[in-house]
């Protein structure tokens, strides 16, 4: 349930972050017609990601057997791609993101279509809300299969109390909480728990026979830690660390912390050399 609590938390943050933007933004304008469309806006986007959830329930309950458990092994590996790609995505449009918004609602509100208000906000909180549900559903499938319904609601409701609290703070300034330190913590934890979703994928399709195991396992740790509580039970599920891996999981494993390392790195120089240039050419 941590994890399910983590992203709620996290992506309730950004939803909230893109809301907080556009509403401050229209209260400065004095755009108050915009306030109206502002909250359509922000219902639609959560209509668009409960159809969403509802339709990912659907086919998971009309699914059976196999076929129940090879969609349940390709969302968790969607899940785990889709947190990798939008880690990256805000690594690049995080600074830029309040500015990108602001003018968008400039231009809607110049040519008084304040209907583009409302798509505008609906797509940034539908695109917070579906990756909320797929995350989810790749994470909570088991907990839910399982009857702990009630425990996964929950610790959907604290995350997004959790996020409220945060962004509250977040807006009293650096003093308590800046906007730097969170997206790089939270950067790291996601990508840690995209990585046990990798794990928790490929460890499916090795029951699948997708994939053969290898040598398992490839060694035994649970002498010093246990992956099934403690300390070793959090590694488990926000790192994907397992006390006896197979040598396949090891492999996808590192393959992943190599990729991801290797892609931010280049995204840094790329990002370095955009600014020289500028810089250059503002000097000329």
């Amino acid at each position: 349930m941590e994890q399910v609590l983590f992203i709620v938390w996290r992506e309730s943050v950004e939803a909230i972050l893109v809301v907080g933007i556009a509403y401050a933004w229209l209260k400065q304008s004095q755009a108050r017609q915009g306030m109206r469309y502002l909250g359509l806006g922000v219902l639609a986007g959560l209509l668009v990601a409960c159809l969403m959830g509802a339709a990912l329930m659907s086919a998971g309950s009309w699914l059976q057997g196999p076929a129940q458990d090879i969609f349940q092994t390709i969302m968790v590996l969607v899940a785990a791609g889709l947190i990798v790609q939008m880690v990256m995505w805000m690594r690049i449009h995080a600074r830029s993101l309040k500015s990108e918004l602001e003018q968008g609602l400039a231009s809607q509100v110049e040519s008084a279509n304040y209907w583009g208000i409302a798509v505008l906000v609906a797509i940034a909180v539908a695109r917070e809300g579906s990756e909320t549900v797929v995350f989810l559903y790749g994470m909570g499938m088991a907990q839910l299969q399982s009857g702990a319904i009630g425990g996964f609601v929950l610790a959907a409701l604290v995350g997004f109390a959790l996020a409220l609290a945060t962004f509250g703070l977040l807006q009293l300034g650096s003093r308590f909480l800046s906007w730097r330190w969170f997206f790089r913590v939270s950067e790291i934890m996601l990508l840690c728990l995209a990585a046990s979703l990798l794990v928790s994928g490929v460890e499916r399709m090795i029951g699948l026979e997708w994939l053969p195991a290898g040598p398992d396992p490839l060694w035994d740790t649970s002498m010093w830690l246990d992956d099934s509580h403690g300390i070793g039970g959090l590694l488990a599920t926000f790192a994907g660390y397992r006390a006896w891996p197979p040598l396949t999981v090891v492999v996808a494993f590192v393959a992943y912390w190599i990729l991801v390392l290797s892609t931010m790195r280049w995204q840094r120089q790329r990002l370095t050399h955009r600014q020289t240039t500028s810089t250059e050419e503002a000097s000329a």
